[in-house]
């Protein structure tokens, strides 16, 4: 008597706010640390591994907030195919672009011990990037 019993996982739609959605799976923890979502005082949703016809797989990021305060560039530089919907009255009213940034500041840091802005305090940590066909 083994009868598959199918859980289907439902998190319904926000009113306000915005959608990271099409995030390489496994990386919207990551996106969610790296993107201050944490020190959030709003309802954030992390979905993991979830079905995706075009991908396969994919992580969904669901945030009941503006997106106004957010640096995008974040978004960009972990996953350059993720996208973004914008939610107001529980409708979607914009999808922005997120073009990779040709320069980051103080999104990431070196992890070598010896690299100057890793010693010195308030140094601003910066990266260019150099060559933006072999970062898709």
């Amino acid at each position: 008597m083994s009868e598959k019993i199918k859980y289907k996982l439902n998190v319904g739609k926000i009113d306000e706010g915005f959608v990271i959605d099409h995030i390489r799976p496994g990386r919207g923890l990551m996106l969610y640390h790296d993107m201050g979502l944490n020190k959030l005082d709003c309802s954030v949703a992390i979905i993991q591994n979830a079905s995706s016809k075009k991908m396969g797989k994919k992580d969904i990021i669901k945030v009941e907030t503006s997106i106004d305060n957010f640096n995008l560039d974040i978004i960009s530089l972990l996953d350059h195919n993720a996208t973004i919907d914008v939610i107001k009255d529980g409708e979607i009213i914009d999808k922005p672009t997120l073009p990779l940034p040709k320069e980051v500041r103080n999104i990431i840091k070196c992890k070598n011990p010896r690299c100057i802005s890793s010693i010195e305090q308030g140094l601003d940590q910066i990266f260019v990037l150099t060559d933006a066909e072999s970062a898709t």
